[in-house]
């Protein structure tokens, strides 16, 4: 990989972005490629164009004229070749890699990666060392990612690079690491491509950051559980054994931030025969001393979990799939798996002597992205433990907004809901004092007075007000619904 060579493509590409090639597929080939169906993808490329072409050649992964692909990618006909994009077979160009568009609000990226599988229903079983692109994984961690500006962050596990691009939008030194040396060239590919500035390592979970601090470290690792035979997939397994990966990676994190740091996973947990999932995991997160947020987004059920990463290995209709799936499943059972778990684990070195720690199970719709809510909660986990919540001054929440329910002609609702619009969307049924209370937060009186007030109106003991709603208000903080 070149300079010049790098250069040239990247001038060459300027106009394949994510808008542009929407534009030509259309909405209905789009959502048909998202489906890996290429047939109305390749009725709207049909025109010859630059753009076509490269949609052709990349995201619909069938071979071009050679005049066509020399035209498209111009003075960059020759990088493209040289950086391993393309290749000749006589009159025909096609894809080595892929070459993806992909951005948010304010970036337009490519990711380079390897080639998608399963277009138009062809299964074929990956190499071990596969490269893989931008996922629904890979999504939900960027939006899960907290963004404040920080030093140093580092991409744990970084693939192709698609979290490393994103870092570089609001951390100094961007740090990104893989144990699979394909990934790690891919990568800095990626992140050469787009003109950035990543320090891109090779070696396994903290290892190439032995002695090293971060403000933020992000991470999608390999967090697949399958029997210990057979071919691997670097990109979603590892060599340890069940979700050890996992743990290590929570149980190291310390070591590698700075006061403030956070750390933020994409993970998958086993849940053992008759060992609750929040215990496992406490018991990973306890001896760190750090604050955590665990969220459990699904649990999945082991023969569900067995067909869908079979299916992902290119292996749901390959011979010997009946034997690999019982193999699956009974060594599920010899483990004493009952089920897996998929979610988020946020990380947070606050430095107390008690941390805040949540786990807890939430598989209703959020509000993407959530990351601006993981970020808040610090703020929320550093009032919950500085002391006494009656004596503060609480507003209500920007995003909270209050239900009422009841017979038509009453007087008064049976019932009173507040819920959050944003992050998590939590909700919550709520008394006439609990409504009052939040009513009346605007930050002027403390929580205490307030409560005081509401016991003289309601002809209430205000110390026992006090006692019974203390609890209550340290939840409508740690959910969000009271601020400072």
């Amino acid at each position: 990989m070149t300079d010049t060579h790098v250069a040239r493509l990247r001038e060459a590409i300027a106009g394949f972005t994510v808008d542009a090639v929407h534009g030509v597929l259309g909405d209905e080939a789009w959502r048909a490629l998202a489906r890996s169906e290429t047939v109305p993808g390749l009725r709207a490329t049909a025109d010859g164009s630059s753009l076509s072409t490269l949609i052709r050649l990349f995201q619909l992964q069938t071979t071009v004229p050679r005049s066509a692909a020399e035209s498209a990618f111009g003075p960059a006909w020759t990088a493209a070749q040289a950086l391993g994009l393309v290749a000749v077979d006589g009159d025909e160009a096609r894809a080595l890699l892929d070459l993806r568009p992909y951005g948010d609000e304010e970036h337009d990226w490519w990711v380079v990666c390897d080639l998608t599988p399963g277009l138009d229903g062809r299964e074929n079983p990956r190499d071990p060392l596969y490269v893989l692109g931008i996922s629904e994984a890979s999504s939900s961690l960027a939006q899960l990612t907290v963004r404040p500006q920080v030093g140093r962050a580092l991409d744990l596990g970084t693939g192709c690079g698609v979290q490393a691009l994103h870092l570089t939008g609001h951390a100094r030194d961007v740090v990104a690491t893989d144990v699979n040396p394909r990934a790690v060239q891919l990568a800095a590919l990626t992140a050469a491509l787009n003109g950035l500035d990543v320090d891109v390592r090779t070696g396994s979970l903290f290892e190439p950051v032995a002695d090293e601090r971060f403000d933020l470290i992000c991470t999608n690792p390999p967090f697949v559980v399958s029997p210990p035979e057979g071919d691997r997939l670097v990109y979603r397994e590892t060599g340890f054994p069940g979700d050890e990966v996992v743990r290590r990676i929570v149980m190291g994190a310390d070591r590698h931030l700075n006061d403030g740091g956070w750390c933020q996973l994409l993970a998958a947990w086993i849940h053992e025969d008759g060992v609750p999932w929040q215990e496992r995991l406490a018991a990973w997160i306890e001896p760190t001393g750090l604050d955590a947020w665990v969220v459990q987004r699904e649990r999945v059920d082991l023969p569900e979990y067995a067909e869908m990463w079979l299916a992902d290995a290119g292996l749901r209709h390959a011979p010997g799939h009946i034997e690999r799936y019982d193999r699956w499943l009974s060594w599920f059972a010899e483990q004493g798996t009952e089920a897996m778990g998929f979610g988020w684990i946020t990380l947070r070195k606050a430095g107390r002597d008690v941390p805040q720690v949540r786990i807890e199970e939430w598989t209703a719709p959020v509000a993407q992205p959530v990351g601006a809510d993981f970020l808040a909660w610090a703020g929320r986990a550093d009032a919950l433990a500085s002391g006494d919540l009656l004596a503060r001054r609480w507003r209500l929440g920007s995003d909270v907004l209050q239900e009422t329910a009841g017979p038509v002609g009453a007087e008064d609702p049976a019932l009173i809901r507040v819920l959050r619009t944003g992050g998590l969307r939590p909700s919550r049924q709520v008394d006439t004092i609990e409504a009052g209370l939040l009513g009346a937060c605007d930050g002027d009186l403390t929580a205490g007075q307030i409560l005081d007030a509401l016991a003289q109106i309601l002809d209430r003991d205000a110390q026992e007000l006090r006692q019974v709603y203390t609890p209550v208000i340290t939840q409508l903080v740690a959910d969000g619904f009271l601020v400072d």
